[in-house]
């Protein structure tokens, strides 16, 4: 750890890229006031604060405002950007085929499920017919306590050419392939004149990963599934210690 903190340590943090459920916010979805004091401190020093999550626009936006953020937003595990006013840079879509054979899927193996559109997040009235629906499609989930289950939706997935990863120990996150936070992320540095060894990156599951791996700061939450704590250069506290707060402090401030 030493030597490769020799190698980190003079690492000029431009940008601060940060997960939401898991990282930022605590287990009552709320953000700590340590973490906001953090944020807002780095925001005075010029850092670039962007939320980088799987969440959609609409679940996102009213955290942004709460912290009062001026910077980009990467949504949906990096299947859409959008700028500080709000207006969308990129969007990458599933098609209506990926999704009916998802759906397919779910009642082969009894999950439950959500799927993320771009006018809907739908959780207990999925369309009856697709053909007629006029959704867009962002992303499709899995929820799946049995692990056989977990490992067969896996394997099908992957042969048809999607982007797996996972919010939780349990769950699938879809998206088209090649999406990923830390993808958005570098063409969010393109836009600021920055790149990732300017990035510290803070996550716990493995949508995270990516962006972990990516930056110049990796940072695992001590809540991480072990796999995030393996690829990340730095295990903070966990989200219901200020996790957050504590890598800005230890990483940007010191």
């Amino acid at each position: 750890m030493s030597t490769l903190t020799d190698q980190i340590i003079n690492r000029d943090i431009r940008l601060i890229a940060l997960d939401m459920d898991g990282t930022l916010l605590n287990n009552e979805q709320d953000i700590s006031h340590a973490n906001k004091e953090a944020i807002s401190k780095a925001k005075e020093m010029g850092i670039h604060i962007v939320l980088s999550t799987g969440r959609s626009y609409s679940t996102v936006y009213e955290y942004a405002k709460e912290l009062e953020l001026n910077s980009f937003l990467v949504t949906v595990n990096g299947g859409e950007i959008w700028d500080s006013n709000g207006r969308l840079l990129e969007r990458k879509l599933l098609s209506v085929e990926e999704i009916q054979m998802m759906w397919e899927l779910k009642k082969l193996h009894n999950t439950k499920y959500w799927a993320i559109a771009v006018d809907k997040i739908y959780r207990d009235d999925f369309p009856e017919d697709l053909a007629l629906s006029d959704s867009e499609w962002l992303k499709f989930g899995f929820d799946v306590e049995d692990d056989d289950a977990r490992n067969a939706i896996i394997q099908e997935l992957e042969k048809r050419k999607l982007q797996v990863t996972n919010s939780s120990p349990t769950n699938l996150e879809v998206n088209p392939y090649g999406i990923s936070k830390a993808k958005a992320l570098e063409k969010v540095c393109e836009r600021i004149g920055i790149t990732m060894e300017n990035v510290m990156a803070m996550g716990d599951s493995l949508n995270d990963i990516a962006m972990i791996t990516s930056a110049g700061i990796g940072v695992a939450m001590g809540n991480a599934q072990e796999k995030v704590k393996e690829e990340a250069d730095w295990i903070t506290v966990t989200n219901e210690e200020d996790g957050v707060a504590k890598a800005i402090q230890h990483w940007v401030f010191s």
